[in-house]
């Protein structure tokens, strides 16, 4: 009997792959931050990891074209590697590691999801978070003690990985649907936006979600029935000067910018969220988000 592999339900990866992908990724981050050159791990990163990594990249080998002189060696340590099942492609799994980038006595760990879009592929970090221990949940295991993936369009969630970026992105426009909880990346980031005030200036946002091809959300079971899902969107800024005056320039926007600001300038943003998504018969069914994470991918000028 042949069994098809795009067929098989099997381990996204070996521990032995996934350990070898993370020191993969390490190695290039950073020789890549120490030349500040995106071609050293431009085929290490995709999706909205990627994004952020390579605009960031870039923007400071514009600012500092001999490099970086203050790097300092990314170390990821005690990594625990969550290798679900998966038949087809793409497979991935997630990377939870200690970092050497704690600030003073705070304790964090740093999750990177790796995706691998085929058999003759290479593992790529797609999702990266930075969370305190103890506000990651319990992931579910499955009969062999394999953690559980969830479907892009499962329907026992309060929301669908699917859905999240454009409930995420309509959210921030409009305030509906309310769908999660308060915080930091939902309604202090959102009146922030509403109250942005500067005289001579006016603001206006634009979001939209990411979230297929390489954007697409990427979900784990939870023991109490929810999901830990990374996801991204996309964020406009757009600044427009009244006559007379002109909006201020930083040195990481004009190293992404086209066009020449006379008295416009938008810029983009890529963001991925990790949000922890409750059970739909949960009783606290908002959505929280554990961490955001942005980058300035472009700025336009007119």
């Amino acid at each position: 009997m042949t069994v098809h592999g795009e067929l098989e339900v099997v381990p996204a990866a070996t521990k032995s792959e996934a350990a070898q992908a993370l020191r993969e990724f390490t190695a290039a981050y950073n020789a890549a931050d120490k030349a500040y050159d995106p071609a050293l791990d431009a085929d290490l990163v995709t999706g909205s990891l990627g994004a952020i990594n390579q605009a960031g990249l870039k923007a400071r080998h514009t600012i500092e074209p001999t490099g970086n002189a203050r790097h300092q060696p990314l170390e990821l340590t005690d990594a625990r590697f969550v290798i679900p099942k998966k038949a087809g492609w793409p497979r991935w799994f997630l990377a939870d590691t200690d970092s050497n980038r704690d600030a003073g006595d705070q304790d964090t760990r740093w999750l990177l999801a790796f995706v691998k879009s085929g058999p003759d592929a290479g593992w790529k970090a797609a999702y990266l978070s930075v969370v305190a221990p103890d506000r990651i949940p319990v992931l579910a295991k499955d009969g062999d003690g394999r953690a559980e993936p969830v479907a892009a369009d499962g329907t026992d969630l309060a929301v669908a990985p699917k859905d999240l970026g454009t409930r995420y992105t309509q959210y921030l426009q409009k305030g509906t649907p309310d769908v999660f909880a308060p915080g930091a990346a939902t309604s202090q980031w959102r009146d922030a936006r509403l109250n942005t005030k500067r005289a001579g200036f006016s603001y206006q946002y634009v979001d939209q979600p990411l979230d297929s091809g390489m954007y697409a959300p990427l979900g784990l079971a939870t023991e109490d029935g929810g999901a830990l899902v990374f996801f991204s969107s996309k964020h406009f800024e757009r600044q427009t000067a009244a006559k007379g005056l002109r909006p201020t320039v930083e040195p990481d926007v004009e190293a992404l910018l086209t066009g020449e600001v006379k008295s416009t300038l938008t810029k983009e943003r890529v963001s991925s969220q990790l949000v922890y998504v409750p059970g739909k018969g949960a009783e606290a069914r908002k959505v929280t988000v554990l961490n955001r994470l942005p980058g300035l991918t472009a700025a336009k000028g007119s």
